[in-house]
């Protein structure tokens, strides 16, 4: 608890601890009393709980524990009101039973959300209690030695559907799982002079950054664990410098040059009005039908483009209700489809049980083919996005309510959108950035942005393929280089380093041009048409051409993904 309490307060988070608090406070501990609100019982220093550990081989050992006054702790000792607290973290407290006392003691108490830890002993003492204690929480931090245990193997993991499981991997890093999404997160390589405590420091650092993505969140986390093992104790947890920051991918980085004077030139341009998804391949303003559908729709903005011979083809360009349309607004014609005959197919009980039939059926082409690169695809994140919001009994309208009653009206979205397919896969939440946009733009206002909260970027290949060829992000790897430049399929790890390093430009860039985020994502949003896949840029149209690197070569990561 200690550890988890002081890495959350070292990544910025106000922390309060509930643990028996000795008095007089020990002279070891007066370090970590000063950085965190310690409440409890008063009990004297020997009452403390105390453990000994060995770390050999690669293999922990408890030789020796001791509750003490942990044992004495009762959920009636907690503070009448948890509301107030963003999130209430529970870890094992001498049984699964007390543990499962204090996480019902806390949702009587208005606890919002509720996370906690496991031990091993728990598990092989009581697998079934510690299953429902799983169920019982919104997010579960685990080892690998606890899943086998409780699971049989890591691969057979898994956790309710809204719900996020952790499972940490030591020097392999940790796995992610959000209901029925597995996604592997690397560890940041660090000698271990004290390993004690990891997952401990690890679990704090994804609390405090609980409003970033999951995945998001156990990326933040590696870096202060991996600093953490390099000192004995929790030394590293107890000084006021910031929490390292995600370790970026030694084969992309940002041009931080390239992005001030890119910077400089969109500080000149003039402001962008929003668009506002109107027209005849969206609904009409008003239609009743109209939010199923964006949700339903804007899920599937992925994956527009077709692979020969291991490389980039072509992309997406079929005739489809008497018009030539590309990638993106073929499908928002294609979703048009039924929202007049058939709005009840935008519902979530309908994409949970839409067939491959009909999907094909609904992307048809007017020449009678179905052009979409990627149907099952398609097809897997309908169906996912349907069982996951019949299984948290939501709706688009509900969704919206949420919104509407909370003082982070965009927090609050892309938090309800982490839970549910289609949307929760992507660590950037692209398409859950692209349906905030759509519904704070759309003329009804769907959504009004709280009055601190701003876009973060939103990237798609066309963004990547900006930022690579303006110079934003500079590729050092030969290999990859040569990739890119040939347009060859490329590995995730590969993706995910240029996509990242996008990221962190684009977010740069709008903090040192001064303009907001919609103005710049409205810029690289065009850029698509200046700067496209198949044809001769157009540099004279564009407003960043007198500062531009011109890597004309250059193409963006080709992954299949339904990210983006």
């Amino acid at each position: 608890g200690m550890y988890t309490a002081l890495a959350a307060r070292r990544s910025g988070a106000e922390v309060t601890l509930f643990a028996p608090r000795p008095e007089p406070m020990p002279e070891a501990l007066q370090p970590a009393a000063a950085l965190v609100r310690w409440i409890g019982p008063i009990v004297s220093p020997d009452e403390l709980p105390r453990f000994e550990i060995d770390h050999r081989g690669g293999q922990t050992t408890y030789l020796s524990a001791a509750f003490g006054a942990e044992l004495a702790l009762s959920p009636e000792d907690l503070p009448a009101d948890l509301s107030g607290f963003d999130m209430v973290h529970v870890i094992p407290l001498g049984d699964i039973d007390k543990q499962q006392s204090f996480i019902s003691g806390a949702r009587q108490r208005g606890a919002r959300l509720i996370s906690a830890g496991t031990h091993l002993q728990f598990i092989q003492g009581d697998p079934e209690g510690a299953a429902e204690l799983i169920g019982s929480v919104d997010l579960f931090f685990m080892n690998r030695s606890e899943a086998k245990t409780l699971f049989g193997s890591i691969a057979d993991a898994g956790i309710a559907a809204g719900k996020v499981l952790f499972i940490t991997l030591g020097s392999e890093g940790a796995w992610v799982i959000q209901g029925d999404v597995k996604t592997a997160v690397p560890a940041v390589k660090r000698a271990a002079v004290d390993p004690t405590g990891a997952g401990d420091t690890f679990c704090g650092g994804v609390l405090a950054h609980w409003a970033d993505h999951p995945v998001m969140a156990a990326r933040q986390a590696m870096p202060l664990a991996a600093e953490m093992i390099g000192a004995m104790g929790p030394q590293a947890l107890l000084n006021d410098r910031p929490a390292p920051e995600i370790w970026g991918d030694e084969r992309v980085a940002v041009n931080q040059g390239q992005v001030q004077r890119a910077a400089g030139a969109v500080a000149q341009l003039p402001e962008a009005t929003p668009f506002e998804f109107t027209g005849a391949e969206f609904p009409p303003v008003g239609d009743p039908g109209a939010l199923d559908c964006f949700f339903a729709s804007i899920l599937q903005q992925f994956s527009f483009w077709t692979a020969k011979d291991g490389r980039y083809h072509l992309p997406l360009l079929a005739p489809i209700d008497g018009a030539v349309r590309k990638g993106s607004s073929y499908l928002f014609q294609a979703y048009m489809r039924p929202l007049s005959s058939d709005p009840a197919f935008y519902s979530p009980e309908r994409q949970a049980l839409v067939t491959r039939e009909e999907m094909s059926a609904l992307f048809r082409g007017d020449d009678g083919s179905d052009p979409m690169p990627a149907l099952d695809l398609h097809l897997e994140m309908a169906n996912s996005y349907g069982r996951d919001m019949i299984a948290l009994g939501l709706t688009p309208a509900l969704i919206l309510a949420q919104t509407r009653a909370s003082s982070r009206p965009l927090q609050t979205l892309f938090s309800l959108l982490d839970r549910i397919g289609g949307y929760k896969e992507d660590p950037l939440r692209k398409k859950s950035g692209l349906l905030a946009l759509v519904l704070a733009q759309r003329p009804e206002k769907y959504l009004v942005f709280g009055a601190q909260e701003v876009m973060s970027p939103v990237i798609d290949y066309h963004l990547m393929r900006s930022c690579l060829r303006i110079g934003l992000i500079d590729v050092a790897d030969a290999a990859l280089l040569e990739r890119l430049q040939n347009r060859e399929v490329v590995s995730e790890d590969e993706e995910w380093a240029v996509r990242f390093a996008a990221y962190q430009a684009v977010a740069r860039l709008v903090a040192d041009s001064g303009r907001s985020m919609g103005a710049v994502d409205w810029f690289f949003f065009n850029a698509r048409r200046r700067c496209p896949e198949m044809s001769e840029p157009d540099c004279a149209a564009c407003a960043v051409d007198p500062v531009c690197a011109h890597r004309k070569k250059l193409f963006q990561p080709v992954l299949r993904t339904s990210f983006y």
